[in-house]
């Protein structure tokens, strides 16, 4: 086993909430208690470029990418518990584990790489915030975005009640979400037979260049680095006997159970919004391209009929508004997690929030003085934020599967040869995907 860190990862919340011991209470019971570390981590599966990717999907090629969306889950499943074996076994978030790994000049050069990923998963929350912000109540997006810093005190608030709190925050704000949305498709009468067909995959997608191009966004927008450091630190929130193997294996099929069922809730609320985009804006000749279009559409009885009304359209952007503001505290829990671990630096998590929002702001207004201020480009800047986690999450997979198949530091759990076959050949798909998706994009 490996050498415990000097400080704890997320010290604030690590081993902060109480578990029941392994001979106390039921099931259901011990699920609740261990239950919230994976609605935080699922917010990350259903952020504004989800949102983007899943409704253009939809509207472009109706239902027939919904089993590229469920093939995402299950590998953001696989490695979300790989995640979650790091934290709960070794009691090391990713970057602790590689920084005891890798010489100097390699953290170094790991934690750039992940920090700018980090940046490139704040910046989709600010566009997607001030894209709401515009929505709802007609704020200019210059101004929306400068909205986005205040934002802090929204984080700083949440934590002041405890990430027991915070994770019922977030789980509320899903569930909003997802009945927004379930409403929006249950009005719009979707074709059940065509959904469930689409849940099969075809060789179309391969064959077919913008369906395969398409397809490679929603795998780059669904399994992202930040997700990935998250879940390993938040694992050990949970204040569990980790010298006692039976708490630990406890401790591991509860954790797995939180994640599994919040990643489900994940699919679901991105496959409505495939569905959506299928439903409404299909017949559109594939020509949704940006978030005012759904809003509008959702607007206009000419394009979706009974559904249309302004309530429906109000909806959509409180949904998208709730969605940019939440994630904002898991892109400031794994910045967190990525500087203390590579670089030993510890900042108050209020200077650390200030800092990133400020180095994202810069090349978001940047681009908005270069070319203005308008929904359609400023929607591009989720697409190229993507491409920046496209590029760095091989940086955050390979590194992951390896650790967990050190038995230096895994012990009786370390990976069977099977599980690190399956983690790399998956990590290396996903890299050539990701890598073909770069190379589309330019």
């Amino acid at each position: 086993m490996s050498q415990e860190p000097t400080h704890k990862s997320l010290d604030e919340i690590n081993q902060s909430v109480e578990v029941p011991s392994v001979y106390e209470t039921s099931f259901v019971q011990k699920f609740l208690a261990y239950s919230g570390p994976g609605a935080l981590v699922a917010v990350g599966y259903m952020d504004p470029g989800n949102w983007l990717t899943s409704l253009s999907g939809g509207s472009q090629f109706r239902y027939a990418l919904l089993s590229v969306l469920l093939m995402s889950i299950l590998v953001a499943t696989f490695m979300q518990t790989l995640s979650i074996k790091l934290g709960v076994v070794a009691r090391l978030d990713l970057a602790q584990a590689i920084a005891q790994k890798v010489p100097k000049a390699g953290r170094y050069t790991l934690w750039i790489i992940n920090e700018l990923a980090m940046m490139a998963t704040d910046m989709t929350g600010v566009v997607g915030t001030a894209i709401a912000l515009k929505l709802l109540f007609g704020l200019p997006l210059l101004y929306g975005i400068l909205f986005t810093i205040f934002d802090v005190l929204l984080v700083l608030l949440f934590l002041r009640f405890g990430i027991r709190r915070i994770e019922f925050i977030v789980l509320t704000a899903i569930l909003i979400v997802g009945v927004i949305f379930g409403i929006e498709v249950s009005r719009a009468t979707p074709d059940l037979a065509q959904i469930a067909g689409g849940l099969l995959p075809t060789p179309k997608i391969l064959t077919n260049h913008e369906m395969l191009i398409m397809s490679l966004g929603i795998v780059g927008a669904t399994i992202m680095p930040h997700n990935i450091y998250l879940h390993s630190s938040l694992a050990q929130s949970r204040r569990y006997d980790y010298h006692n193997p039976a708490q630990v294996n406890e401790a591991l099929r509860f954790a797995k159970w939180d994640s599994n069922v919040h990643l489900v809730a994940a699919f679901l609320i991105n496959a409505i919004l495939l569905v959506l985009g299928g439903t409404l804006f299909f017949h559109t000749n594939g020509q949704l391209s940006a978030f005012q279009d759904v809003y509008n559409g959702l607007k206009s009885a000419a394009i979706v009929g009974n559904l249309a009304s302004p309530l429906m359209s109000t909806l959509f952007a409180f949904a998208l508004l709730i969605t940019g503001m939440i994630s904002s505290i898991t892109s400031t829990l794994s910045g967190q997690i990525v500087m203390e671990g590579y670089l030993h630096i510890r900042l108050p998590l209020w200077e650390r929030r200030l800092l990133t929002r400020f180095v994202t702001l810069i090349p978001i207004l940047a681009i908005g003085f270069l070319v203005g201020f308008n929904d359609h480009d400023f929607e591009q800047i989720i697409v190229y934020a993507q491409i920046a986690l496209s590029i760095a999450l091989p940086f955050t997979l390979f590194p992951m599967v390896a650790l967990t198949s050190n038995h230096d530091l895994m012990g009786v759990h370390t990976n069977q040869r099977y599980v690190t076959m399956i983690g790399y050949l998956l990590t290396a798909i996903i890299t050539v995907l990701n890598l073909q998706f770069v190379i589309a994009a330019f």
